[in-house]
């Protein structure tokens, strides 16, 4: 069986019979040369660009770092949904990588850069000394007479101080160069014997590899082209020649032999990046490992590794890093990025426990709701003793990254109670509001994590997973739903760490305050995305109703969470105002505002619908575009969103 005489089998036959074996040997080893590598290709890798918004391939080299102590080192790159880590250095203080990374640079796509530094003497994981974001498409245009250039590395936990430095190189390939070491490298694999040419068996191989059986019709022509000397081989750099120009007549490739991704044939400078990326061998450098999704998940140690091969926990984007995994990631609209949110993994472990099952449901039925609620109000007095303002020291540590102490109005000795500091105003300007002079733009009403949907039905699709939620359960009786129903719904999730003032999306004047008594169960994806809770229609919440004259009337939901003990309006009922002025803030917790439009009223921008159908939550901050009105178009045109401020 299987070991039998092929006696009787033609050799046309048997010919037959090995070619399969022989493309699918050749396509094994293009795939493990990928893997060799490191090479990664991610979902920002996926979507290919246009060319004519290409910018180039950056190769970005981390060379080495100067720290203010010895220790075991590993720096960490970001950049759009990809994190790229450098092997650990000696016990030192000046470590040296030498490891590089190609990195596509879109002029509309992810180029700030965030190079992160890890002491790695930690077995559990591992802990950020300092960091630097860089612009890459700035830096590759700099004016420099050095190779490479020193970057202060920042102290996450100190605004402004200098921890040490790290030096680094960034360069973009020339897109010709870049076919011609492409062609090359691929060609390198087909010469089985290594004699720096290629025959024409091995040219053929390599052309079934590609997939375009067009192209498989005319192997002989091009072959011919190439044998300029008519001696029945062809060096390397004369079919790299071939194969660039031929690329951009009548693309020979259909599909990539690494990833297995279909090529699109029109297309053939995206083709090119694809394939560059895909069989990355760098420059002699080391290659930087890729595969992660954020640095602290590069930067683990051998005990999350662990959890991780006993599917303890997981890391992906998107509705299982809220329901199901302790890592929650969002996609930072600022440096288009992805980013971690912290949360403690006990805490984490406890609402799984109670929100996404019906035991731990059961329980808030017979009596922990009350439970619950009393823990709030406790904690909310607490927090606003003069004993409480030892706890901002820590909390400010616990989130060193992630709170920008340059932004705060005032400075932490301001503050004589924890909620003070918790509701805490920034500087003037912090936060520009896109197209101030433009009320047809409406902007983000709180720094948060944002989920966006074109309807209610859209929302339970993708995020919502409560049974009985509802436009009409969310607004009350109180309120007249209908012209909300089927309406643009906007989530706005605000975690601990963040500024706790929201501000009106639009403007016009407030018509109404309806205040609906509830629950206080937490605002945590893992709560959202439980079917056996409602956490949107069951909570505590207050409905306002914005007349407008661009969108219609607005419905603006303030929805208290655990450890929320009251949300209070600096506005009141018949007032106007203007978008981004503050409308009020939320005591010590998480929370959520939440703005349902009028059917037909607002055209959401399109990255956030986008990720949220996704089921990835996007990090937005006050005053950023959400979206233009459709139901009034002034004389003046629709706005140019371009020269708007998207961050700030």
């Amino acid at each position: 069986m299987g070991h039998g005489s092929s006696k009787g089998i033609s050799e046309q036959e048997l010919a037959k019979e090995e070619e399969p074996s022989r493309i699918t040997r050749l396509k094994n080893k293009l795939h493990l040369h990928r893997h060799r590598r490191h090479a990664n290709i991610g979902s920002a890798y996926k979507a290919l660009i246009d060319a004519d918004d290409f910018a180039g391939i950056a190769i970005l080299t981390l060379k080495r770092a100067e720290m203010e102590f010895k220790d075991k080192w590993m720096a960490c790159v970001s950049l759009g949904e990809q994190t790229f880590r450098t092997e650990i250095s000696d016990h030192t203080d000046k470590p040296v990588w030498n490891s590089e990374k190609k990195l596509l640079l879109e002029k509309n796509g992810p180029h700030i850069a965030r190079i992160s530094v890890f002491e790695t003497n930690r077995l559990s994981s591992s802990n950020i000394v300092g960091y630097r974001e860089i612009d890459l498409l700035e830096f590759i245009t700099r004016d420099s007479d050095s190779d490479f250039e020193a970057f202060d590395l920042l102290d996450p936990s100190s605004s402004g101080r200098s921890v040490g430095s790290i030096f680094l190189s960034c360069s973009v390939e020339d897109p010709i160069e870049t076919e011609k070491r492409l062609a090359r490298r691929i060609l390198s694999i087909v010469d089985y014997n290594e004699d720096g040419k290629l025959s024409f068996s091995e040219f053929s191989d390599l052309i079934n590899a590609f997939g375009n059986q067009q192209a498989a019709t005319k192997k002989e022509e091009l072959f011919k082209a190439a044998d300029k000397n008519g001696d029945d081989v062809v060096s390397m750099d004369e079919l790299a020649d071939l194969l660039a120009i031929q690329q951009e007549k009548e693309p020979l490739i259909n599909c990539c032999p690494v990833c297995g991704e279909l090529l699109e044939v029109s297309d053939t400078l995206n083709t090119m990046i694809h394939l560059t990326l895909c069989f990355d061998e760098g420059t002699g450098n080391q290659v930087m490992t890729g595969g992660f999704l954020t640095d602290k998940q590069a930067s683990s140690g051998w005990m999350f590794k662990l959890s991780e091969w006993a599917h303890f926990s997981s890391y992906d984007i998107g509705l299982n890093s809220g329901a199901s995994a302790s890592h929650i990631v969002v996609f930072d609209r600022r440096t288009k990025r992805l980013v971690e949110e912290l949360i403690n993994g006990k805490i984490v472990l406890s609402m799984r426990a109670i929100y996404q099952s019906k035991f731990g449901l059961g329980l808030m039925d017979t009596g922990a709701k009350e439970l619950l609620q009393s823990i709030s109000e406790k904690q909310g007095r607490r927090m606003s003793s003069t004993e409480s303002t030892k706890d901002i020291p820590k909390f400010v540590e616990s989130f060193k990254d992630q709170i920008n102490l340059a932004e705060v109005k005032y400075p932490l000795e301001h503050f004589k109670t924890f909620n003070e500091f918790f509701i805490r105003e920034l500087k003037p300007g912090a936060r520009p509001i896109a197209c101030m002079e433009r009320d047809d733009v409406a902007v983000c009403a709180a720094d948060s994590r944002l989920m966006a949907f074109k309807s209610a039905d859209e929302s339970l699709r993708f995020w919502i997973k409560g049974r009985k939620f509802s436009i009409q359960g969310l607004l009350g009786q109180d309120v007249s739903s209908s012209a909300f129903i089927d309406g643009p719904l906007v989530i706005f999730r605000l975690a601990p760490q963040d500024y706790h003032r929201f501000h009106f999306p639009v403007s016009g004047t407030i018509e109404q305050f309806v205040n609906i008594p509830g629950c206080l169960y937490t605002v945590n994806p893992i709560a959202v995305n439980s079917k056996y809770c409602n956490v949107f229609t069951e909570n505590k919440r207050v409905v306002s109703i914005i007349s407008t004259a661009d969108f219609g009337k607005v419905a603006f939901v303030a929805i208290g969470a655990t450890m929320v003990g009251s949300i209070s309006f600096s506005k009141e009922k018949g007032d106007h105002v203007r978008k981004g002025d503050e409308f009020g803030y939320f005591s010590f917790g998480g929370s959520t505002v939440i703005c349902v439009f009028e059917k037909g009223a607002i055209e959401i921008d399109e990255d956030l619908l986008s990720n949220s159908a996704r089921s990835l939550e996007t990090l937005v901050y006050v005053g950023m575009t959400l979206g233009v009105s459709t139901k009034k178009v002034s004389g003046n045109g629709l706005p140019n969103l371009e020269s708007c401020n998207l961050g700030d």
